[in-house]
């Protein structure tokens, strides 16, 4: 497989690299960018989790993804769509897209650019009928971009994540966004 995904006006969507690393473990651990999650990695765990990113692109062409901006090189964090479970709440197999950048890019419209982008990818080339996307309920910066790449909150499907320890009550309630394939009306906004 390719290192490139895809590309957009500005940014590279592709597989990690070695030099990556450091990046990866800042967005990780940085207490503004983890605000929302139940934990910060240590170093350890985020390289265990840049590891397995790293393979599952290579083996499956899913996952998150790294950003990189087109003119200065830099990586910005991360956006991608993966498959997930967290039964009973959402099935086997579901595609999800997330997504974390680190705070210093911020504001830019990095992540919209690159979901907007990875949602048309993985319609066309992945053939999936629904992406989803979750987040706790207070949780406004990720919502706002859910609801500007055009996913639709589904009250109806808001859940109890099953992964997230008691010991972290504000963290387990979840709400759920989703994107439908298009139909031959058009592509997704």
């Amino acid at each position: 497989m390719t290192e490139t995904i895809l590309t957009t006006g500005r940014l590279i969507i592709r597989n990690w690299r070695e030099e990556d690393r450091d990046l990866f473990h800042e967005i990780n651990s940085d207490p503004d960018v983890m605000e929302f999650f139940p934990r910060r990695r240590n170093r350890q765990e985020s390289d265990e989790l840049f590891d397995y990113l790293r393979k599952l692109i290579a083996d499956t062409g899913l996952g998150f993804y790294a950003l990189e901006h087109t003119e200065t090189g830099d990586t910005l964090g991360f956006c991608g769509i993966m498959r997930t479970s967290h039964e009973p709440a959402i099935p086997d197999g579901t595609v999800e897209i997330g997504w974390r950048l680190a705070k210093r890019h911020w504001g830019a419209g990095y992540v919209s650019e690159a979901a907007t982008a990875l949602l048309q990818h993985g319609f066309d080339n992945h053939a999936l009928k629904e992406i989803v996307a979750f987040t706790v309920p207070q949780n406004r910066r990720s919502r706002a971009v859910m609801e500007r790449i055009g996913m639709t909150h589904h009250e109806d499907r808001d859940f109890d994540h099953p992964k997230v320890p008691a010991t972290t009550p504000d963290f387990i309630r979840h709400v759920l966004y989703a994107i439908s394939a298009p139909s031959a009306a058009g592509p997704i906004p």
